[in-house]
């Protein structure tokens, strides 16, 4: 198999395995922050716990891109006959290694650093509960980034030749 289509492959499937992995990481970082604030508190704990799956969304992301890149590699159908089968070629094959490693490493590291901003925000609101929805707003905001990237890999990949 030639190298290019090998890298086409990885695009395809990278920006599910990244956010996956960013996920996983954010959320155990936020899960092990709210399993702290449940030694210290007596009740109120769903708002912590909701609160650390937040960062799972990015793998939400990363699955929809790839099905969209999966999309810019099939071709079109032809009039009046069957789908064709989605297919790596030499031509679409170095747009979607870059789109999807690109989109991958920004929600990685996108989820990452909800995961943190996760924590922090049960931590402080653990001492001071009122400013619990103020202290979710960094989370929110390193969301807004993971956005951006999702819409621009969507974008994008309508334009990689097929």
């Amino acid at each position: 198999m030639d190298w290019l289509l090998i890298l086409g492959w990885i695009g395809l499937f990278a920006p599910t395995a990244l956010g996956a992995v960013g996920s996983i990481l954010g959320c155990a970082r936020a899960g092990q922050a709210a399993c702290g604030a449940m030694l210290d508190l007596e009740g109120g704990y769903g708002r912590y716990i909701g609160l650390s799956a937040l960062p799972s969304s990015q793998m939400i992301y990363g699955i929809v891109v790839m099905f969209a890149l999966q999309t810019a590699a099939t071709p079109a159908t032809p009039e009046g006959g069957t789908p064709l089968p989605m297919t790596i070629t030499a031509a679409n094959s170095p747009g979607i290694f870059v789109l999807g490693v690109l989109c991958g490493v920004a929600l990685m590291v996108s989820a990452i650093y909800q995961g943190a901003c996760c924590a922090s925000a049960i931590s402080v609101s653990k001492r001071k509960p009122e400013v619990f929805g103020l202290s979710v707003a960094p989370a929110a905001i390193v969301e807004g980034f993971a956005v951006f990237a999702f819409i621009f890999a969507l974008v994008l990949s309508g334009s990689i030749p097929k």
